[in-house]
């Protein structure tokens, strides 16, 4: 019969190979989880060196010392290339230093390098021990106390190239550097008529070169897994471009993955790129190498939740785990996952193999269909002009109409639906400021240009309201729709026009007009749209709340203050729960709960007590509508009341700017992704002899249209969030990361 494995009662983590924005929140996850699970946390100084050296590289953690490293780039505990760990001595003395220590559990923040070698240690365990005992290094009774090493890896890499997860930590961080850079590029460029060429890295993997293209409006990339088609690639860039300047495009863009290679194999560099368009188009061309820079900086909003997400999971895999098989978490399809750590790194070896054996095909498949789509997407959005219509095709009137607040993303939504109509062969009409431009008519045609450098632009440069209209307007409405020969109407925007659609969706028989067949894209900070687990502009939103409470957080550490800080949201808790668990906070007060008097006794109690232990920063985050009674300006002052001496509080409401600024990365992939979905969708539908009215989203990471008569059964009745919210999922975490004791709800 086999004996059951012992469950690790200590376990150490380390971070190594390249470093990656959101290691720090991944070990902090890592030492928080494995305090409140009951286990002694290690953590290992300077990689798998740490491991050889032994003594202070390898220390034991408290919760307080992970405090104030999530916002921090990099990784604090450091990471360097080890000689010593390649050798078999090497790592016959890492595995003494661990068994002397109880530890036979560890948790790797790396690469598929980093994690090749962890498995190898794993693998060799009983044999280096054994190796110890035969040299009288250990006792005989250690290797009976630890007789596996379990092993969980977490991939820590920008480059996004590692199988077994669909993000990996680090990645996001890095487009917002390069999507801020090429950004700030575009103005240059423009300014001054000129061409530049942007080098990004990723090794063998086309990620960040192709999702920043995407997220910028590139007018070129190059990408390992796809070289150009002919062998003259150079002259088909070079028409691209020229195509460009002739419709008064003022610069050019050009993304060179530096992995990037021509179909016979032959390196394709960025020097080489400006080269070309000096001599065959007169361009005076720049270079940026945007470098070590896309590694560094503070972790994006999503990096955190994801490193402590993952970091949380991780531990209880090891918990979990026989040890028999060393795992790899990761989270796909927004679903965290287990995966075999060897068979991740084979198959992310193989498609380096595939490119090397210039089998692109298989390469780009083993990417997988989201990477596949926002390849063939790119190659729609760098075109000058569209294809022409095919002959004899029907040419639908669609409508492209904003509704509710300002959500950023929005035109990025526009642009990219405005642009797959018109290549589609059909005529694509932009209503002006909202529902109430379908009232006014206040409709015009757009081409091709119309929509120009819209996708990085922040707010709706075609205007948006929460009008709702009456009977009487419905009436005209309907008159309207008829009157413009209107096809179909893509609604991009949030509550008000979910609301609206829906009320038009009811009077089809008694306004036939109305039997059009509508699409909505969901696009609101709050995230509170039914049938998508992520609106658009809810992560700009995120992002923009991090990095202002970040500030916060910094004057607080300096004057010993606890911030009350209320974000948006509505009757949606999303942002407040989902920031706090990326800055830190102690506690998070959500709608969905509400506030007793009861929750803000324990929070006063649990404030005071850290205060009085020598803390230097409190952080509450509040939801808007959290409660109509203890509203953020009651909070601040009861805190500050029962604080006394032993800290003063200050509150701080972030207002609108959670709506402005340009778009995220993320929302700008999204947004194209789900523009392109929406007016594929309706044409569709508008050709269908029995046309539907949907929704689309992300439901378990995947692309969904659901019924827009659903609308009324998915939400909660009288308020603004849908009944299924999946997130609500993380509040436990919010609390073991917090350090707080939980609350029975």
């Amino acid at each position: 019969m086999l004996s059951t494995p012992q469950r690790p009662t200590s376990l150490a983590v380390l971070t190594s190979g390249g470093d990656a924005a959101g290691m720090n929140p991944a070990v902090r996850a890592v030492v928080r989880t494995g305090l409140h699970l009951g286990l002694e946390v290690y953590a290992v100084r300077d990689g798998f060196q740490g491991l050889v050296d032994g003594g202070d590289s390898i220390k034991p953690m408290s919760s307080k010392d992970v405090g104030g490293i999530l916002q921090q780039g990099g990784t604090v505990l450091g990471t360097a290339r080890s000689e010593d760990f390649q050798t078999r001595e090497g790592r016959r003395a890492a595995a003494r230093n661990l068994v002397e220590l109880g530890i036979d559990a560890l948790i790797v923040v790396g690469g598929d390098g980093s994690l090749t070698g962890a498995n190898l240690f794993r693998r060799e365990w009983p044999d280096l021990l054994a190796e110890l005992v035969e040299q009288g290094e250990i006792d005989s009774s250690m290797v009976a106390a630890h007789k596996r090493l379990t092993l969980v890896g977490l991939v820590g890499s920008i480059d996004n190239d590692m199988f077994g997860t669909d993000m990996t930590i680090g990645a996001d961080t890095a487009l917002h550097r390069i999507v801020g850079a090429i950004d700030a590029i575009h103005s240059t460029a423009s300014s001054h008529q000129r061409s530049f060429v942007v080098e990004v890295m990723g090794r063998n993997c086309g990620y960040l070169a192709l999702m920043s293209a995407l997220a910028t409006g590139a007018n070129w990339v190059l990408i390992p897994e796809s070289p150009p088609d002919t062998d003259d690639w150079e002259e088909s860039m070079c028409r691209a471009l020229t195509a460009g300047r002739s419709i008064g495009r003022r610069d050019n863009i050009v993304i060179v993955a530096e992995g990037a290679r021509d179909r016979h194999g032959n390196p394709i560099t960025a020097q080489h790129v400006k080269e070309v368009l000096e001599e065959r188009l007169g361009e005076d061309t720049r270079v940026t190498s945007l470098g070590h820079v896309q590694r560094g900086g503070a972790p994006s909003a999503f990096d955190r939740y994801l490193s402590t997400v993952l970091g949380y999971a991780a531990v209880e895999q090891v918990i979990t785990s026989s040890g028999a098989e060393a795992q790899v978490v990761g989270i796909r399809e927004h679903q965290i996952i287990s995966s075999p750590l060897m068979d991740c790194v084979d198959k992310t070896r193989a498609v380096a193999s595939m490119i090397d054996e210039q089998d692109y095909e298989t390469a780009m498949e083993m990417r997988g269909g989201s990477f596949r789509d926002s390849f063939q997407m790119i190659r729609t959005m760098v075109r000058a002009q569209p294809h022409p219509p095919e002959p004899g095709q029907a040419r639908l009137r669609l409508a492209v109409v904003h509704a509710g607040g300002a959500a950023p993303g929005m035109n990025t939504a526009a642009r990219v639906a405005i642009r797959v109509g018109i290549d589609r062969g059909h005529s694509m009409l932009a209503v002006r400021n909202g529902i109430e431009g379908l009232l006014r008519d206040d409709i015009e045609e757009m081409d091709w240009m119309s929509v120009n450098g819209w996708v990085s632009r922040g707010g709706a440069e075609l205007g948006t309201s929460r009008y709702l209209p009456g009977e009487r307007e419905t009436e005209l409405i309907a008159e309207r729709l008829e009157a413009g020969n209107i096809d179909g109407l893509l609604i991009i925007g949030g509550w008000s026009g979910y609301e609206t659609a829906h009320a038009f969706h009811t009077k089809r028989t008694e306004h036939p007009q109305l039997a059009l067949p509508i699409v909505l894209l969901p696009a609101s900070i709050n995230n509170d749209l039914p049938g998508s687990e992520v609106s658009i502009g809810a992560d700009t939103a995120l992002n923009s709340i991090v990095f202002d409470v970040d500030k916060i957080k910094q004057s607080a550490v300096a004057d010993g203050r606890c911030f009350v800080v209320e974000v948006m949201g509505r009757d949606c808790g999303y942002l407040a729960l989902m920031s706090g668990l990326a800055t830190g906070a102690e506690r998070v007060y959500l709608p969905e709960e509400g506030v007793s008097l009861e929750d803000l006794e324990t929070d006063i109690s649990d404030l005071k007590a850290g205060f009085a232990a020598g803390k230097r920063l409190g952080l509450v985050i509040r939801n808007e509508q959290a409660d109509p009674v203890y509203t953020t300006s009651f909070i601040r002052s009861l805190f500050g009341r029962e604080g006394g001496n032993l800290f003063d509080v200050r509150e701080s409401i972030l207002g609108y700017i959670q709506q402005g600024g340009d778009p995220s990365p993320f929302d700008r992939i999204q947004a194209t992704r789900l523009a392109a979905k929406c007016t594929d969708y309706l044409i569709e539908q508008a050709l269908s002899d029995s046309p539907q009215s949907s929704f689309i989203g992300l439901q378990r990471g995947r692309v969904r249209f659901t019924p827009l008569s659903e609308f009324p059964v998915l939400v909660e009745p009288g308020l603004q969030r849908p009944r299924e919210q999946t997130w609500m999922a993380l509040q436990p975490l919010a609390a073991v990361m917090a350090g707080v004791r939980g609350r029975n709800r």
